[in-house]
């Protein structure tokens, strides 16, 4: 049993699904800085305050009876689409950079043939 859950634990899939949930949380700490740090005080300087979620919906009268938070829904909708747009940004540049990566394969045996025939008709 010992050598099956070793055998489970350190499969590599597992390892590296692993190591990236240590990156995404690292990388969102990251992000929630930008958003809190930078942007949100952004929105303070402009709007007075921190966040949205001094907007609230008063139900009933006198505002007892409940509250719509649609701040905290704004609030939430703007955090989610920095992150968002940040992964999209660093998603973009992992493709580009592969892209850009050159092949060191060597071409296939089909492609050898066919260049070895297309030498032979060119000496003709």
């Amino acid at each position: 049993m010992l050598r099956e859950f070793r055998g489970f634990a350190f499969k590599g899939n597992l390892v590296e699904i692993a190591v990236g949930l240590i990156l995404a949380l690292a990388f969102s700490a990251v992000v929630n800085a930008l958003v809190e740090g930078i942007i949100m005080a952004a929105i303070a300087a402009v709007f007075g305050q921190p966040s949205f979620d001094h907007v609230v919906l008063e139900i009933g009268e006198g505002g007892s009876d409940g509250r719509i938070l649609i701040g905290t829904f704004l609030t939430a909708l703007v955090n989610f689409l920095i992150v968002a747009w940040v992964l999209f940004l660093v998603v973009k540049a992992l493709n580009r950079l592969r892209r850009q990566e050159p092949t060191s394969e060597a071409p296939s045996e089909e492609i050898v043939l066919l260049r070895e025939i297309r030498d032979q008709l060119a000496r003709r």
